[in-house]
Order: structure tokens, then sequence, then C-alpha cells
């Protein structure tokens, strides 16, 4: 006997990419959708904007959010090939205002997203500048959301029941500041956090210090570097590669790596763990972001600890609460639009009743091993959602497989697989031109090649270098 599915009514928590890929899903299966995003557009953290908060370190909670945090020059640090979602891949349009690069800049992924949008009809599905102020389940089960236009009080709020949640916020908006390190509350200078960055001017003939060394601070570092006075760029990570002059090329001469600050002074002065000193005029933060649900109210069972949005099954469902609520792009260190189009997937099968949870014990229990499995490492809570250790070299898109296998879907192609961890090769190898220079027609057996070239003790480091995203 054939058990019907299931059709529910369900809020979507963010019109960007994971939001709109959710909701395609959710149509996909049959369920009544509708989308809450707080901007004026959909696309997310890929809407640029000259904007940035009046608090630059993103301390007061009663600032105005601005949402995005590209900066000006941002351009993909992945391949198009492997962006894109599998049935709407993300490839050159032709025409005279679209970037047809390998690696476009963020204006041609926004007008990816709204072609995809478009193409499967989401954009009548989405209310715009609408914020979600309350997210609660009720005696009865169905969730209590609460939104009010952007900018409205209590008194504009209005208050819907669904089935089901599924959160879409992104993880972009609240910076994560280096607030640990002595001296910085009494320091005179600037200080910003990389989320109000947006062009290098304002640091011109500067003594600029960044803290952190993942792909954006690698960028922001080597674009302010072209007109600041200094550049210093300290981290935590112990394979941040040799300490000194940072560029391979030597094009920058004014380019510094240090270990991580051990001190900010009242005369302006920023001392490094081994003993030197530079007087600087700005400390720039690129050390992340927190993850961030202001709107949940779930009497506690969803909370986040450093970082760790917990306790969530396979990086989606809360198990005492699932499958009412789930979160959609949570993990980093992925290839983002595939993972959320097979995350959606799931959501919207199990929602539909054609894919089934564990039950709730079995759930915990495979959270708690997780977890024991990460504190027995020593990987710190904030890595909890780092899918993929790349310095593990494992040739694998192990979670991926997992929730296709799950779906019914297609396990993650072989040349996938390739773009993911050889551009992890070539953005360490050349980090200045890798973008433009990786342009090969068979991108595919480059990518693998310089991979399997690194299958020794020696890139071993290397690579476990270029895929550390050092956090304070």
């Amino acid at each position: 006997m054939t058990v019907p599915l299931s059709t529910k009514k369900v809020v979507v928590i963010g019109a960007g990419a994971a939001g709109l890929v959710a909701a395609r899903e959710l149509i996909k299966e049959g369920h009544d959708v509708v989308v809450f995003d707080r901007g004026a557009q959909l696309g997310g953290n890929w809407v640029y904007s000259d904007e940035v908060e009046c608090d630059p370190l993103g301390f007061d909670p009663t600032r105005k959010i601005v949402d995005s945090s590209l900066y000006a020059s941002l351009r993909t640090n992945t391949p198009r090939e492997a962006m894109g979602f599998r049935d709407f891949p993300f490839v050159p349009t032709g025409k005279a205002d679209r970037d047809s690069r390998r690696f476009p800049s963020h204006h041609e992924v926004r007008k990816y997203l709204e072609d995809f949008a478009s193409e499967f009809g989401l954009n009548e599905l989405i209310s715009y500048e609408t914020e979600v102020r309350y997210v609660g389940l009720e005696t009865d089960g169905k969730w209590m959301v609460k939104s009010t236009s952007v900018g409205g009080d209590e008194s504009s709020e209005v208050a819907q029941t669904y089935d089901a949640v599924v959160v879409c916020n992104g993880h972009f908006t609240q910076p994560q500041v280096a607030d640990n390190i002595a001296g910085f509350d009494l320091w005179p200078g600037r200080q910003i956090h990389s989320h109000n960055y947006r062009i290098p001017e304002p640091y011109k003939d500067q003594v600029v210090v960044v803290i952190g060394l993942s792909s954006s601070a690698v960028d922001i570092s080597r674009e302010i570097a072209l007109s600041a006075k200094e550049v210093h760029v300290t981290t935590r990570s112990k394979a941040a590669g040799k300490l000194g002059k940072f560029g391979k090329h030597h094009i920058f001469d004014n380019l510094w790596l240090h270990p991580m600050i051990e001190r900010a002074h009242e005369d302006g002065r920023v001392s490094f763990q081994d003993g030197s000193s530079v007087l600087a005029d700005v400390i720039l933060h690129c050390t992340g972001y927190k993850q961030h649900f202001p709107f949940l109210h779930t009497n506690g069972v969803v909370n986040v600890d450093d970082n760790r949005v917990g306790p969530l099954y396979k990086h989606v469902f809360p198990p005492s609460l699932a499958p009412g609520i789930s979160f959609i792009g949570v993990p980093s260190l992925i290839l983002s639009f595939f993972v959320y189009e097979l995350q959606s997937k799931w959501v919207a099968g199990v929602l539909s009743g054609r894919i089934s949870l564990p039950s709730e014990e079995k759930m915990m229990e495979d959270v708690e091993a997780f977890y024991s499995k990460l504190e027995a490492k020593g990987v710190p809570k904030r890595y909890t959602h780092k899918i993929h250790d790349v310095k593990q070299l494992s040739w694998s898109l192990e979670y991926e497989d997992w929730l296709a296998a799950q779906c019914g879907c297609p396990l993650a192609e072989e040349w996938r697989k390739a773009i993911f961890f050889g551009r992890l090769v070539h953005a360490h190898k050349e980090p200045e031109t890798y973008r433009d220079e990786w342009d090969d027609q068979d991108l595919v057996f480059q990518a693998y090649e310089d991979f399997m070239q690194y299958l020794n003790a020696e890139g071993r480091a290397a690579l476990a270098a270029c895929a550390s995203t050092p956090r304070i």
C-alpha cells in the first residue's frame, strides 16, 4: 500500500542561496511555501551594499544591521562550474552585462541567483523587507512565526502559524571579534571587522594589522597592501607557512606575516608573540562570524555554544523538534550551493513523508557520538560544522554523499570533488593569480593532477596551510 505524501505549510527564513533552493525543493515536493527576507531583493549575502554599520565591530545590539559582508572587489574562490545547482548550472550567459570569468564577481553570483528564482517561479513566494522577530513551538505542534516590516515595532507584528520552519538566514552578518587580547580596549587606533570592509582607499598610507588568514583575509590584505604603507597579517595558525615577508611573487614589499598579537598598547603599538611590534593605525578583524538566530525561541532546546549550533542531527535537524524545524547552510568548508541543495532535498522529502528520519533517541545518539569523536580529536566546538578536514587528505565528499543517498540522488560527481580539492591547492600555490591563470580547458584533469601531486609529506603540510581557516 502506498502511503500518500503529506503537504505542509512551510515558512523559509531567508532568500539567499540556501533559502531559494530550499523553497524550490519544498515546492517540488508539493509543500505550500512562503519566504521571508529582511532585504529589499533576493540574494542574501550576495547582495552588495556600500553601506556599512555605524559600529565597525558590531558590538552595539541596537545598531542598524547591514546584511552584506561583501567587499567591492570580491570574486568567488571556487570555479563557477562547481558552484551551481545541479539542474541549473552556473554557466556564462554570453550577455554583455554579465561576467563570464571562471571565478566571477559577486555581482554575477547574484545575477545567477536571480535567474534561478525566475526559472523556478520563486519570486512570488518572497516577502521582502520582512523581519522575523519570533519563532516558537506552540502546544498543538504548530510553529508560531511573528514578523514585521523592517524597522517596524511590536504593534505592526503579524503572527502566523506553520507546520514547519526552515531556517536559512546565513551566518555572515554577526561579526566574531578578537576581543580576548590584552590592551584592545585602550588601544587608540581604529578597529574594524571585515564585515564592514568595502574598498581599500580609507587605508592609504596607513599601517594596518589584519587578524586572520581566511580567504577573505588574504584577499583584503593584498588589496590594502597596494596603497597602504604597511600591512601586517597575524594568525594563530601553526600551518600558516614561513613567517616574515608575505607574497610568493615578491610583488608586496610591504606585506608581512606574524604570529598572533601579544598585546595592544596605549601608545598605538601592536606587539606580536615573537617579540616584534609595529606602530599601527588600524586593526582589521578578519575573524569570521557568529552563528546567530535572535528570533529563535526553543526554551534552550537549540542553542549556540562557541559557534556550535546544537544539537543538530547531521547539521540540519534538532532531534527533539524534528522535522518541524530545520537549518540549511550551517556547515562551512563545503561546496556551499551543492550542500544547500542536498540538505533542502532531504528536508523537503522528510516533511512530505517520502524520507524517514531515525527516532529522536537514535538521532541524539548520533549527535553525541559525533561530538565525542570531535572531542577525542581535540577539535574545538567552534569547528563543529567545519565539514571537510582537508588536512586528512580524504579524497571524498562523505557528507554530501550521505545526504545524496538519503534523498535517492546521484552521489557527488568525481569532477566536482576534483575541483573542490584542486582549487584549494591552486589558491595556496598562486594566491595572487589563481583566479585568472586556472583557466585551462581541461579543468578537472588539472585539478585532479594538482591534488594528487600533493599526496606526499611535503604536500600534506602545504595543503593543511591552504585549508586552514583560523579563528580567534
